[in-house]
């Protein structure tokens, strides 16, 4: 399997109610993110979209599954850390001084709710079973950017899901066959949306 990982493009900022998950749009600037991103993808021969059930993935995906006119396939293992969470804050928005800022600088696993083990357990079962469901084809995933950290962070081997950065709209490729063996063949590519990154 050819599988093109994406990073989400730039949502909006979003408070909710407490108990219930923030779930932003894209932004104006991430509709065209997304857009410049299925320009590129739609010359790659993909045959089949997987998204995260997040908003911010899924409007992700739309230009070019409409492009392509395939149905996306949406997969819960692949919501971001943060899905329980009634803020979501673009980093970029952020201060040193945000609730979320100083939260990760006295643990860093607080991304993850308090059990990364568990986030990544889920996380490598979600790509596992991509990669079972679809032998030979190339594939493109519309997740989040811790998910695709701890994706990386498994094949590489390291034990820091936090080392690559994954911009929005960041293409990971890895090819990876259902014997378990995951080959990266490029992180972060972002050439298509650097002039939209700033």
């Amino acid at each position: 399997v050819e599988l093109l990982v994406l990073r989400h493009a730039r949502p909006e900022a979003e408070s909710r109610p407490d108990g219930e998950g923030a779930n932003p749009p894209l932004s104006d600037i991430g509709r065209r993110q997304a857009q410049v991103t299925a320009d590129l993808l739609a010359g790659e021969g993909i045959e089949h979209v997987v998204t995260s059930t997040m908003r911010r993935a899924i409007e992700t995906a739309d230009p070019l599954v409409r492009r392509l006119g395939l149905e996306p396939e949406p997969v819960v293992g692949l919501e971001e850390s943060d899905r329980h969470r009634s803020e979501y804050v673009p980093a970029e928005e952020m201060g040193k001084d945000h609730a979320i800022v100083r939260e990760f600088l006295e643990d860093r696993e607080s991304v993850f709710g308090g059990d990364y083990p568990a986030f990544r357990l889920r996380v490598t079962d979600a790509f596992d079973g991509i990669v079972e469901r679809n032998r030979g084809r190339t594939v493109a995933v519309y997740c989040h950017g811790m998910v695709m950290g701890v994706f990386l962070q498994t094949i590489l081997g390291h034990d820091d899901p936090f080392r690559i950065y994954h911009d929005y709209c960041g293409i990971l490729r890895v090819t990876a066959s259902s014997n378990g063996i995951r080959t990266v063949r490029c992180v972060n590519e972002t050439a298509h949306v650097r002039h939209l990154l700033g």
